[in-house]
């Protein structure tokens, strides 16, 4: 049975971006329901991509809260990436959004204003920022010199997102249900190895 939207919204962090700037908050215009489980599947999407590119996972959730008449729906997707190839790690940030149009599409919801509120500016921020640190240049919208651009790297996300679109389907029907999954819980669903943490203990 899938979960309700709570009275009470989330801390001011977790509606922050990783630099602490507040998320864009974007109209879905679809049911809760529908809303909800699209937003099942970007998480998925970020998980089941990291855990096949060896990233080891901690929780993934879809937050639900109300607001006056209606609701606010966001998620989150924990993670420890150290010594993972960047361009895995980036690949990883644009599978979310990647595979949230794709369940608008697989599921006969696609419009063009709804692809569009899964606009996902922060994860692609985060890609190329935590790149920079390690000297790799990916441009938010050209190719720089030696780099690629956040279009190549939507393209690695879309084919590993088609190659696990079953895994990301099973993943988001659980969280849809039980709100949050383990890194270990999604692991056990797909068969995926969740890799241990870097220096210490799953």
């Amino acid at each position: 049975m899938m979960a309700t939207a709570t009275a009470t919204a989330p801390a001011p962090e977790i509606l922050a971006d990783y630099r602490g700037n507040p998320r864009p908050v974007l109209h879905m215009p679809l049911s809760y329901e529908a809303a909800r489980l699209g937003m099942a599947f970007h998480e998925a999407g970020h998980a089941v991509v990291a855990l096949a590119y060896g990233v080891h996972v901690v929780r993934s959730e879809v937050i639900a809260w109300t607001h006056g008449t209606g609701w606010n729906l966001t998620g989150n997707t924990a993670y420890e990436a150290r010594g993972t190839q960047p361009w895995h790690f980036a690949a990883q940030c644009a599978a979310g959004q990647i595979a949230q149009v794709q369940y608008l599409m697989a599921y006969g919801l696609w419009t063009p204003e709804r692809a569009a509120a899964c606009a996902a500016d922060h994860d692609r921020d985060l890609a190329v920022d935590m790149l920079a640190q390690f000297g790799y240049r990916l441009g938010r919208d050209h190719v720089p010199a030696g780099g690629k651009s956040w279009g190549m790297v939507r393209g690695m996300a879309r084919r590993t997102v088609d190659h696990l679109w079953r895994e990301i389907r099973t993943v988001a029907h659980a969280m849809d249900e039980n709100t949050a999954l383990t890194g270990d819980e999604i692991s056990a669903l797909i068969g995926l190895p969740n890799p241990a943490l870097a220096g210490g203990a799953a």
